[in-house]
C-alpha cells in the first residue's frame, strides 16, 4: 500500500523533461508539478546523470527491482534508461498501470509480479538495483521484509530504500485522518536510527542517509484541513501555500532555505546502501 507521498509523487511524474530542474510558471501553480520540481532539487529524477536519486545511477545493463511499486514513477525514469525492469506490488491494479506506463520505455524486458513480497517470487540474487520508497512502514514485519529484498540482491547490488520522516509524521499525528496511522496505511514511525539499524541488520552496508520533503510536509497538513480530493486539490489553502513555495523556490536564496527547511521538517529519509 502505498503512502500518500508516493501516491503524490506518482501523479505528478510527467514525460522526459530538461536535464536541470525548470520552476513551474503558470497562472495556477499545479501543486504536484511542483511538487516533482522540488524532489529534482532534492537529488530525485537526475536525466544527465540517469540517477534515480543522488548515488543511484541506473544503467541498461541493470536489472532493477521495485518492491511496491505503486503507479510506476519511479520504474519509468529507469525504464527510460533501458535496464530491465521487475515491479512487485500487492495491489494488481498498480501493477497493470505500470505495465502500461512502462510499454513507452526502451526498458529491455519487464517482469511483473502481484505479490505481498513474503516471499518475494523472484530467484536468489537477481537484481543489481533494488528500490523500495515508503513501504517498509506498512509491513507487519519489517525485518523479514527486508531479508526478502537482501536475498534478491546479487552480490554489490545498490539499494534505495526510503520512509517517512519522523519529524513529519509526528507533525502530523493529530491532524491527519485516523486511518493514515492505521493498517493497511502506516503502522510504524521509524526513527532516523530506527531506519539505519534496520537496514544494517538486514545485511547491507549504508552508503548514504538523507532527508527532503519540507514542501510535501506543509502541504499534507493543509491538505487534512482543506478536506479535498487528492485528484482535484483546489483550496486556497493549498493554492496559497504553492504559490509561496514556488515563489520562494525562484528567489535567489530559494534553494538554501529549502536545504535548511528540509533538514528540521522532512517528509521523507531516504537511505542509499549497497549488499556486500
Amino acid at each position: 500500500m502505498l503512502s500518500l507521498l508516493k501516491k503524490l509523487t506518482a501523479m505528478a511524474t510527467p514525460a522526459p523533461a530538461p536535464t536541470q530542474p525548470v520552476a513551474p510558471v503558470a497562472s495556477k501553480v499545479d501543486p504536484y508539478a511542483l511538487g516533482l520540481y522540488d524532489a529534482k532539487l532534492s537529488g530525485w529524477f537526475n536525466q544527465e546523470t540517469n540517477e534515480l536519486f543522488k548515488g543511484f545511477e541506473v544503467s541498461a545493463q541493470d536489472t532493477l527491482l521495485d518492491v511496491g511499486c505503486g503507479d510506476g514513477g519511479n520504474v519509468h525514469f529507469c525504464g527510460m534508461r533501458g535496464a530491465k525492469i521487475i515491479i512487485a506490488d500487492i495491489d494488481a491494479a498498480k501493477v497493470d498501470a505500470t505495465r502500461q506506463r512502462l510499454s513507452d520505455t526502451p526498458a529491455r524486458e519487464v517482469e511483473c509480479h502481484v505479490t505481498d513480497c513474503n516471499p518475494l517470487p523472484i530467484a536468489d540474487a537477481t537484481a543489481t538495483r533494488v528500490v523500495s520508497t515508503e513501504v517498509i512502514e506498512h509491513v507487519d514485519d519489517p525485518a523479514q521484509f527486508l531479508a526478502e529484498l537482501v536475498r534478491v540482491g546479487k552480490s554489490g547490488a545498490l539499494y534505495l530504500l526510503s520512509v517517512p520522516h519522523p519529524s513529519s509524521e509526528n507533525l502530523q499525528k493529530d491532524i491527519a485522518a485516523a486511518e493514515y496511522f492505521q493498517k493497511p496505511h502506516h503502522i510504524r514511525i521509524l526513527s532516523e536510527e530506527q531506519f539505519k539499524t534496520l537496514v544494517s541488520d538486514a545485511g547491507l552496508e549504508i552508503i548514504s542517509h538523507s532527508q527532503y520533503g519540507f514542501y510535501w510536509s506543509m502541504w499534507m497538513l493543509l491538505f487534512w484541513e482543506a478536506k479535498v480530493d487528492l485528484s482535484n486539490p483546489d483550496h486556497p489553502l493549498l493554492n496559497h501555500w504553492a504559490e509561496t513555495w514556488q515563489a520562494l523556490m525562484a528567489s535567489p536564496r530559494g534553494a538554501q532555505i529549502k536545504q535548511a527547511l528540509d533538514a528540521v521538517v522532512a517528509k521523507s529519509q531516504v537511505i542509499i546502501a549497497r549488499k556486500p
